[in-house]
């Protein structure tokens, strides 16, 4: 039979289009469940297009110290951002260990290079915090925020076997009194019962803690001409600050000369940083720690 006059069959490539795939989405409770990550990450975005940086977020409870655990965290954070960027770090801890302290600063400085370098203290950053806030060339500020001395905290067993923590600052201080007594008066019965209660392997180990600090404090104070010796020598002080906890608010952080921008707790620019704050400060209970940029989310 003839199929003359018949249409020919249309080809594969003049088929009607296939329908647009619906582009993929997070499942809807995949996206319940990171909502309030989601939610911190794009307010990080939105300072960093105001302020023109790129933020870091290190929160940590009371439980949690600075720790050599800390730069898979800060790698990661500074992961997206390209060498010589201007960084700001929100940073909230109770201090913990110098060298770990030192490292992650050296970390975020080697991407700044010649760009600028701010920490952002919402709260508090204590003794090696205080350490890291150093190495900033702008220190931002309010009602809330405080620093720490830069004492380095010891445990030590007493004569009865009970753990107790000592103050190197402190315990160095009090046992060169106690030299100083008994040079001006050999025969001083108190120096010398004072003395016998320290060990001299002791006092070695902690006057090399003491120097490590200093040092590391005023090579970040030099980074930007300040006076940093008169300036480490203070925040060592115990006879100057009572207690390790004892708060150095943005007026007395001033007055020693350290670089520090007052914002106001009604200010625009601090009441984003304190909502953020509020929002990361909520995911460290239990000892946890929260790392955070625009790309980067790690809470351990």
């Amino acid at each position: 039979m003839s199929d003359k006059g018949q249409e020919p069959a249309a080809s594969v490539s003049e088929a009607a289009p296939l329908k647009a795939e619906r582009p993929l989405t997070k499942t809807p409770m995949y996206a319940a469940m990171n909502a309030g990550r989601y939610q911190r990450q794009e307010l990080i975005k939105q300072i960093n297009r105001t302020e023109k940086t790129h933020l870091l977020c290190y929160v940590s409870g009371l439980e949690a110290e600075i720790d050599r655990n800390d730069v898979i965290g800060f790698v990661e954070m500074l992961h997206n951002i390209p060498e010589n960027s201007p960084i700001d770090l929100l940073l909230n801890t109770y201090g913990g260990d110098v060298d770990a302290c030192e490292k992650l600063v050296k970390l975020i400085l080697a991407k700044t290079g010649t760009r600028e370098f701010r920490v952002i203290v919402p709260d508090l950053a204590k003794s090696a915090g205080t350490l890291m806030a150093l190495a900033a060339s702008k220190i931002i500020m309010s009602n809330a925020s405080e620093l720490g001395m830069i004492d380095p905290q010891f445990l030590l067993r007493d004569a009865r076997g009970n753990e107790l923590m000592y103050s190197v600052t402190g315990y160095l201080e009090a046992y060169e009194e106690h030299c100083g007594a008994l040079r001006r008066d050999p025969q001083d019965q108190i120096a010398l019962l004072m003395l016998d209660g320290f060990e001299a392997r002791t006092v070695k180990k902690f006057q090399g803690i003491r120097d490590r600090v200093r040092t590391f404090a005023e090579d970040m104070l030099k980074r930007r001409g300040a006076p940093s010796s008169t300036i480490s020598q203070v925040l060592m002080s115990s006879s100057k600050w009572k207690t390790h906890g004892q708060p150095i608010d943005y007026a007395d952080a001033k007055q020693l000369g350290l670089p520090i921008e007052y914002l106001p707790p009604d200010d625009e620019r601090w009441s984003r940083y304190w909502e953020l704050y509020c929002s990361l400060r909520l995911q460290t209970e239990n000892g946890k720690k929260i790392y955070e940029s625009a790309y980067a989310s790690q809470i351990v």
